[in-house]
C-alpha cells in the first residue's frame, strides 16, 4: 500500500504550481483543505519554508510562503489524524536548539503528528540576511540533522558538541510526543541523496521525473546497505499534476487525468519502484473544486494503491 500526502496550496505560492485563486485565499481556505485532505485519508499535509525571497526572484517564487511552524500548528487545531511534515524546512537558517523548541512543541500540541523534512536551501540572500553562510550550506545541514537529532530526543538537557553548534545543561521542554521524529530529507543533487540515504528516515525528491527514480531508489538502498543501516526508510515521490476524471478546461499536457481507475493504475507504477508515498498535487480553478478533487481522490484512488 504506497500512503499519499498534500503539499498545501495557499500557504506557498511560486508562479510554478500556484493556482490563480489562491492569491486571494486565506486561512479559512487553508483550514478547509486540510480538514478534507484529513477526511480523505491523506497520510500528512505539508507547508513549505522560506523566509525572506529577494527582489530578483520574487516574480517567479512571489512572497507567498507562509512560516511552516505557524502554519502547521494552527493545522494541527483544526485536523484529528493526517500527519504535519515540514515540506522542507531549511533548517539550516536556525540555531539547532530554536528549531528543537518550535517543533518540538508542534509535536507536543499535535500529540505526536510532526514528520520533520529538512533541505539545504538555494536562496543565497537568504542565508547572507541571516548571517550563515551559503556556501557550506551541506555541511551546516549535516550537522544541524545531528543536533537535532539530539534536541528533538527524548533527554530534557540535551547534549551536541560540533564544529558549528555546541550545548549542554540547557532543558528544553515540552519534549516531543514521539520517541523519534522522523527526520525526511528532501533534494535530488547527489549529495542530498547520499544525506537523505545516510542520515534521514526518509527521502522527500524534488523534481524527479518517474523514469529517474529507480535510479535514485537504488543508489539509496545501496548506500544504506553499505553503511549497515537497517530499520524502516520512506522513498517519497512527486506525482505529477492530477485532475480526477475528465477535465472541461485545460488542465495542461503534464497533468494526469481521466477515470480513477485509469489513474489509480498510474500511480500504482510508483509502487513497483519502491515508492512508499507519494505527494499529489491537483489542479482547480476554486476552493470547492480542489475539496472535490481531494474527496474524490480519498474515495475512488486512495483504497487502490
Amino acid at each position: 500500500m504506497t500512503a499519499y500526502g498534500i503539499q498545501l496550496p495557499v500557504q506557498s505560492q511560486s508562479t510554478i504550481y500556484a493556482e490563480p485563486w489562491e492569491a486571494d485565499a486565506g486561512p479559512e481556505d487553508l483550514a478547509e483543505i486540510a480538514r478534507a485532505a484529513d477526511r480523505a485519508g491523506f497520510a500528512y499535509i505539508a507547508a513549505c519554508d522560506h523566509v525572506a525571497i529577494p527582489r530578483r526572484l520574487a516574480p517567479a517564487m512571489s512572497t507567498v510562503w507562509y512560516d511552516p511552524v505557524a502554519t502547521l500548528a494552527f493545522l494541527a487545531g483544526v485536523t484529528e489524524r493526517a500527519r504535519l511534515l515540514s515540506h522542507v524546512a531549511v533548517v539550516g537558517l536556525r540555531h539547532p536548539l530554536l528549531t528543537a523548541k518550535q517543533y518540538a512543541t508542534l509535536d507536543h500540541l499535535s500529540g505526536g503528528r510532526l514528520i520533520l523534512g529538512v533541505g539545504a536551501g538555494h536562496v543565497r540572500e537568504e542565508f547572507e540576511a541571516l548571517g550563515v553562510d551559503f556556501t557550506g550550506r551541506g555541511a551546516v545541514l549535516d550537522e544541524s540533522i545531528d543536533a537535532l537529532r539530539t534536541a528533538l530526543g527524548p533527554e530534557e538537557f540535551p547534549e551536541h558538541h560540533g564544529k558549528l553548534y555546541d550545548f549542554a545543561g540547557l532543558g528544553q521542554r515540552p519534549r516531543p510526543a514521539q520517541a523519534r521524529v522522523p527526520v525526511w530529507i528532501g533534494g535530488s543533487s547527489p549529495a542530498a541523496v547520499r544525506r537523505a540515504a545516510l542520515r534521514g528516515d526518509g527521502w522527500l525528491p524534488q523534481g524527479d521525473p518517474r523514469e529517474k527514480l529507480p535510479g535514485q531508489i537504488e543508489r539509496i538502498r545501496r548506500l544504506r546497505a553499505e553503511a549497515g543501516l537497517e530499520g524502516p526508510f520512506t522513498v517519497g515521490a512527486i506525482a505529477e499534476p492530477l485532475y480526477l476524471n475528465t477535465p472541461t478546461w485545460d488542465v495542461g499536457r503534464r497533468t494526469l487525468s481521466g477515470p480513477p481507475d485509469a489513474v489509480a493504475e498510474s500511480l500504482r507504477a510508483y509502487r513497483a519502484m519502491g515508492v512508499d508515498q507519494i505527494q499529489v498535487r491537483f489542479r482547480s480553478r476554486d476552493r470547492a473544486e480542489l475539496v472535490d478533487q481531494i474527496t474524490a481522490f480519498g474515495a475512488d484512488i486512495g483504497p487502490h494503491l
